[in-house]
């Protein structure tokens, strides 16, 4: 058997790839950032970069996410815990032509956290927006033309990832301050799902569900009307019994 050769293998490189999702004046929002950078150079894209020779891909993304938005990432099993965001990965992504400089993988991932301020721009972007979902991402999940690369794609799976595992975990609380009334926790829901919910079943279902809610020890007016009972995010990650997405 012959020695190995590395070079008789062709090179690629690895990057990270951000759907950071955000609950904007009751909207689903994605990060996108303008690459000031060929290829591709004036679209919208993703927020990411190359995996560093000495990074794993774990480090690669929190950093990605601290050069982009200013957050740290927390522990995933801990959802809606301090003040960092939820980080988890997506999918890995392997077209052969998705990237015309060279053979680039990516390893995706999502972000959830809540409401955030105007993004700052970093790396080889020259500006950065908040954007609803819905305008990046075509009716009937086909991805809108517009995004770099394979992020249409991307951005449709990071978003039907959150979408689905808000049903049985307590992901949803992600997008939450610490402490959050139901009302404000009803309407990431609606957000997310894109649906009207009944204020009154859902309030029964949450405040039911054993480990999803706790209370925080007092009430909000920041919603106008009445004082709302806080709640913080329970012990419990996954949902029993489920919420359920309408049928739409």
């Amino acid at each position: 058997m012959p020695p190995y050769d590395p070079s008789a293998f062709p090179p690629f490189a690895v990057t990270v790839d951000l759907v950071v999702l955000t609950v904007r004046r009751h909207a689903l929002c994605a990060l996108v950032v303008r690459r000031g950078e060929q290829p591709f150079q004036g679209r919208w894209a993703l927020p990411g970069g190359f995996v560093r020779a000495d990074e794993d891909l774990g480090a690669a993304a929190a950093r990605e996410l601290s050069e982009e938005t200013g957050l740290c990432a927390h522990d995933p099993a801990q959802p809606g815990t301090g003040n960092g965001a939820h980080l988890e990965q997506l999918a890995t992504y392997g077209d052969p032509k998705r990237d015309p400089r060279m053979r680039v993988v990516s390893v995706a991932h999502l972000v959830l956290a809540p409401d955030l301020p105007a993004p700052r721009a970093g790396g080889d972007a020259n500006s950065a927006r908040w954007a609803p979902v819905d305008e990046l991402l075509a009716v009937e999940g086909q991805a809108a033309p517009g995004l770099a690369f394979d992020h249409a794609r991307i951005l449709a799976d990071g978003v039907e990832r959150a979408r689905s595992k808000i049903e049985y975990s307590s992901l949803a609380t992600a997008f939450c301050p610490p402490e959050f009334t139901v009302g404000e926790l009803r309407r990431v829901y609606e957000a997310v799902w894109g649906v009207a919910l009944d204020p009154r079943n859902f309030h029964r279902k949450v405040t039911g569900t054993p480990g999803f809610l706790v209370p925080a020890g007092g009430t909000t007016t920041r919603q106008g009307g009445r004082p709302a009972q806080l709640f913080r995010a329970g012990g419990a990650t996954l949902l029993n019994p489920p919420m359920l997405r309408p049928e739409v």
